[in-house]
């Protein structure tokens, strides 16, 4: 069985011709395309009902922009994982895309294969980025960690991180992928997910991009 299959992808561009061919491949490949939308509104009552746990998503929607679309679902559902396909490498819209809760950006100069790894990489929960916007990403990252952060349980009485759970979070504050922490680290890789699934609830965080200026902020990423 190979490691896509029962994966639920949902598709949404505006470009019906777009839309079809990218649902196409993917569906070809053995992922399970459980739904398409032309628009934002449509996208997110879609998705609220079928439940993907990898949305495709443009940015350039009419009704309600990409960036919307994506934070109003990750925000309603922390485990759906974001990957923007743009014609965009714009680094305004990249960044906006992951601060709205993105896993990952890739251009729509992507090959099919490029793609079909991408949204691989995404489901499992690992960043992926068209080349040359990782470390731009990073670098915002530090960028935020330098600004006033809302409120972070710090008080008497807040969750404490085990050991591994923070060795797991400065690994990924490094930015490491899933993949490259569990291989670091010698444990698997639903072992890292159910780590870092553990540390966002225990800080009451809710997306990769949060967990990563929380523990930049803490300095966690020079240890």
């Amino acid at each position: 069985m190979s490691e896509q299959t029962g994966l639920k992808v949902m598709v949404v561009d505006d470009h019906p011709m777009w839309r079809d061919a990218v649902a196409r491949d993917l569906a070809e490949a053995g992922f399970d395309v459980v739904a398409t939308a032309g628009d934002g509104l449509q996208a997110v009552r879609r998705a609220q009902a079928v439940a993907p746990d990898v949305l495709v998503l443009d940015l350039n929607l009419p009704g309600l922009p990409g960036v919307q679309v994506c934070k109003e679902l990750v925000g309603a559902n922390p485990a759906l994982r974001v990957l923007v396909l743009s014609a965009s490498g714009e680094h305004a819209d990249v960044l906006e895309a992951v601060k709205s809760g993105a896993t990952g950006y890739l251009l729509k100069s992507a090959s099919t294969e490029e793609l079909l790894d991408a949204v691989r990489h995404t489901a499992a929960g690992d960043p992926v980025f068209t080349p040359g916007l990782a470390g731009l990403v990073l670098g915002e990252y530090r960028r935020l960690a330098t600004e006033p952060a809302p409120a972070t349980p710090d008080e008497p009485g807040a969750p404490q991180l085990t050991d591994r759970e923070t060795e797991v979070l400065r690994l990924v504050a490094k930015g490491l992928s899933y993949k490259q922490i569990a291989e670091r680290l010698v444990i698997s890789h639903r072992t890292v997910q159910n780590h870092v699934q553990n540390t966002l609830g225990k800080l009451q965080l809710h997306n990769r991009v949060e967990l990563v200026r929380y523990a930049i902020e803490r300095g966690l990423d020079d240890a």
